[in-house]
């Protein structure tokens, strides 16, 4: 990444890869291909299938992974927090961490436009913490062990990108790279959790921890469960 700027003009941009602005009431993040579409957000509604009541049901794959007796999580790899939002929509207490700067302040927009939604108000509810820095040194820092703590690391892409790779999801490889030390995050998660640790794979990768508790298989990932 070239750099980053807030409310960059056109001498900015020509010099930068990617660069935020504010527009249309949230932080968005943008490159020269999305200058006109209106750039990247951290999205705080409901993805497309899911319930918009809370607590919402724990029906998914993401829910049977994380288990309906768990109350909290960390997600120690957050990327664009969408899962850490479902999470929050279950009524899980969820905590956050994220390494890089810019998604950082991108999920701290969306928490804090969370936190002013008619549904979290009159719950008086508080959106997930975010921790920001290097998950394998602030997951063994944690005050106490959560229930469960989220993998979603980012693996060495297929050879053959299909069509459909979403512009976000790509953007956010271009940000973070692979995680080299998913290995080392893995191990660190292990040894902080309470009661479990769940991976999110694509369906091509060897699982991260050795032959898994349980398996919860989808379409294109799986979850891959290790219990204590």
């Amino acid at each position: 990444m070239n750099g980053i700027t807030l409310d960059a003009d056109r001498a900015q941009i020509d010099n930068c890869h990617y660069f935020l602005t504010i527009r249309d009431g949230c932080l968005k993040l943008l490159d020269k291909q999305t200058l006109k579409k209106g750039g990247l957000t951290v999205e705080i509604d409901p993805r497309p299938g899911e319930q918009h009541s809370y607590p919402a049901p724990k029906k998914d794959l993401l829910a049977q992974a994380v288990g309906k007796k768990t109350h909290t999580v960390v997600d120690a790899t957050c990327g664009w927090a969408q899962d850490s939002l479902a999470l929050f929509r279950m009524g899980y207490q969820v905590t956050c961490i994220e390494r890089s700067p810019v998604m950082a302040v991108l999920i701290q927009d969306g928490f804090e436009r969370l936190a002013q939604k008619d549904w979290v108000r009159r719950r008086e509810l508080s959106p997930p913490t975010l921790l920001i820095g290097n998950a394998i040194a602030l997951l063994a820092d944690l005050p106490e062990a959560p229930d469960c703590i989220y993998l979603d690391p980012m693996f060495p892409a297929k050879k053959k990108q299909s069509a459909a790779t979403r512009k976000s999801m790509a953007i956010l490889r271009d940000i973070l790279g692979d995680d080299l030390d998913r290995q080392a995050l893995f191990d660190a998660a292990w040894a902080a959790t309470g009661k479990r640790v769940v991976v999110k794979s694509p369906d091509h990768a060897e699982p991260l921890g050795g032959k898994p508790s349980q398996s919860f298989q989808g379409k294109l990932l799986r979850y891959d469960v290790y219990l204590k």
